[in-house]
């Protein structure tokens, strides 16, 4: 897939021109999980929101949103695409905005909280995202697990605490102790707050097996529901499953100040660790 950007924000894609209208739906999509909700959000017909996204999906050829429950999230491809707009919005953005960058989880709640402040927020991965902030692209980098500041001695802020959940196949049957987790199967999430999980499981001397690797928490979740034999940890606030290990993985979401010359940066942080709390709870994590 070929990736061009075209005026203000639009991208061509193999040809095609894909505008801004798309984006606020792809962009809304991924906070709501909700197609009717977004359709509110952006004040158009349940209909008119639908219709976009097939027409986008027509002329990609793949699909971009999928069923999840009563909801709809992004696919692997979805979420590309919803970075692409992204990435080219901290391209071009030249205002007083913060710039904000980190992993889908982190970003997420940022994307979910009522603030006075003007923000571009691009999700992606922890590493991409530090990436970024390595090249002082953005303002704030935002981590769903603190390792890569651990790793680094860099100074972070903790906003909310967050914990992992056991997701498993339909079909099997229901984990009720640690010791039902030996010699399981699992699908690892790159770069996610699972390594305290398989830290957990170590530390019991419980055997587990990781069958796949993937980047995204959504495609586990979905590889995971569709199979017959599959388990994998994911954040409980956004996907509901068993807490078995609920206190062993308990993990910070937290900020890192990347310009630290930007006044807005340090009021930004301090807005989220005093009024922002109560959203932050609202959106399925644990104050700080």
């Amino acid at each position: 897939m070929k990736f061009q950007s075209q005026g203000l924000i639009s991208l061509n894609i193999n040809g095609d021109i894909y505008d801004y209208k798309l984006y606020q739906s792809l962009e809304s999509l991924s906070r709501t999980r909700s197609q009717r909700k977004s359709a509110k959000e952006l004040n158009i017909s349940h209909t008119v929101f639908n219709r976009r996204i097939l027409k986008a999906e027509d002329k990609l050829g793949f699909k971009i949103t999928q069923k999840v429950g009563n909801g709809t999230i992004l696919t692997r491809e979805g979420l590309d695409l919803l970075e692409e707009f992204q990435k080219y919005i901290v391209k071009i953005e030249k205002t007083n905005n913060l710039n904000i960058a980190g992993g889908h989880i982190s970003t997420g709640l940022l994307e979910s909280i009522k603030h006075p402040f003007n923000t571009n927020i691009y999700s992606s991965s922890d590493k991409d995202a530090f990436e970024l902030a390595k090249r002082g692209a953005v303002d704030i980098l935002t981590l769903d697990d603190p390792l890569i500041a651990y790793e680094r001695d860099i100074d972070f802020t903790p906003i909310a605490y967050d914990y992992l959940v056991l997701i498993s196949s339909p079909e099997c049957e229901e984990i009720k102790n640690i010791s039902d987790l030996n010699d399981l199967n699992f699908v690892n999430v790159t770069g996610s707050a699972q390594r305290l999980a398989w830290t957990t499981l170590r530390h019991y001397d419980i055997n587990y097996n990781i069958r796949f690797k993937v980047n995204s928490q959504f495609d586990a979740f979905k590889m995971v529901r569709n199979s017959k034999n599959l388990h994998c940890f994911l954040n409980a606030s956004y996907f509901k499953g068993n807490d078995i290990l609920k206190f062993d993985t308990r993990h910070v979401i937290s900020l890192v100040k990347v310009n630290e010359d930007k006044s807005e940066v340090d009021e930004f942080i301090d807005f989220l660790l005093n009024d922002g709390q109560e959203d932050i709870k609202n959106q399925g994590f644990t104050p700080i």
